[in-house]
């Protein structure tokens, strides 16, 4: 099981640099940057890049709708050379919130659009001329769409590797059975280790049985917060940190009956709940969105407690086939940060 972590996206960049360097150098395996609508993720990949050495970097998400698949083929080309062969491409949708409030894109068919941008990506890897005539992409354009100038081209440089891993963010079954058919990784959010089978079993059977055997198996990340403490007070304040951002996703991040977050809490059988943090969020009353938010939820999905009880929780997560724990530390300082995730390297062996 890899250890991972994901940064934070605000902030100062170059202290978090340097707090990579460290975090490299206490063991962790991969880091990820995530993008929304922050600062890109690209650049702060590429400074990354010089500044390390083993640590796998990853983009965790770059979304699908605001650059072209060849973009995105290209940009994962040359992070990989930046870092001599240490990316991994993970993309996905996002949601309409950001996508049509911020980059003013139409948001529409994400499951068809992820198949697609993933083969002209490895096609471009493989520096074949880049032809493809999908649904949502064509390549090149028709004569009737454009100037009919427009000709098959190929990447000019020599990627540093012809398959870079890509994993898919995905929460829905149509999406998550298309990313264990498709895909290297797969990355869901709040994933519960004893619910997941139930939610996504079925998915990830389906998508598994029409795998190819050159893909190999699929690498399945979870994102947990991070706290590793003996004081139940300590561990109580741990819990109630992490209950303004599953506020934010179950109550916030689309309108009713279009949360993404909001029904796989449900389906996790905290439907009542996610109910209720939803009605609250959306009337403006944040503070009781997030008091509403069950401690029973936030244990099951965190890696909150003793070394022992944390311990335990891997193991959870490990038997549930989780094969990368990409962690959130609840820390207070650099030095925290990276005395936590070496403690918890130890602890994952």
């Amino acid at each position: 099981m890899r250890v991972g972590m994901f940064l934070n996206y605000a902030g100062g960049f170059r202290e978090v640099a340097d707090e990579v360097v460290e975090l490299e150098q206490a063991g962790v395996d991969l880091i990820a940057m995530p993008e929304a609508y922050s600062f890109d993720a690209v650049s702060q990949l590429g400074f990354l890049a010089a500044r390390t050495s083993t640590i796998t970097l990853a983009s965790g998400i770059l979304q699908l709708y605001t650059r072209t698949p060849s973009l995105t083929a290209m940009t994962a080309a040359g992070l990989d050379y930046v870092s001599d062969g240490r990316f991994e491409l993970g993309i996905g949708a996002s949601g309409p919130q950001v996508i049509e409030g911020f980059h003013g894109v139409k948001y529409d068919a994400p499951v068809a659009r992820i198949r697609e941008i993933i083969e002209i990506c490895r096609m471009t890897w493989r520096r074949e001329p880049v032809v493809h005539d999908g649904r949502h992409y064509r390549i090149p354009l028709p004569a009737g769409e454009g100037t009919g100038l427009g000709k098959p081209l190929k990447l000019i440089n020599h990627p540093v590797r012809d398959r870079i891993p890509i994993s898919v963010a995905a929460l829905g079954p149509r999406s998550v059975e298309q990313t264990a058919e498709i895909a290297d990784g797969w990355l869901p959010m709040f994933y519960h280790p004893e619910k997941a089978a139930d939610v996504w079993g079925g998915a990830l059977a389906a998508g598994t049985a029409k795998r190819s055997d050159e893909l190999g198996a699929l690498d399945v990340y979870a994102s947990p917060a991070l706290a590793i403490t003996d004081s139940p007070e300590l561990a109580a304040l741990a819990l109630a940190s992490v209950k303004p951002q599953l506020a934010l996703y179950v109550g916030g991040m689309g309108a009713r009956g279009k949360n993404f977050y909001n029904d796989l809490v449900a389906s996790y059988g905290f439907d009542a709940d996610a109910a209720k943090i939803q009605d609250l969020y959306l009337e403006g009353r944040r503070d009781e969105a997030i008091a509403a938010v069950p401690d029973e939820l936030v244990r099951a999905i965190s890696l909150i407690g003793t070394a022992s009880e944390v311990a335990e929780r891997v193991a959870a997560f490990r038997e549930s086939g989780v094969t990368t724990l990409a962690v959130t530390p609840l820390a207070r300082s650099s030095a925290e940060r990276v005395a936590l995730m070496s403690a918890f390297r130890g602890i994952v062996g």
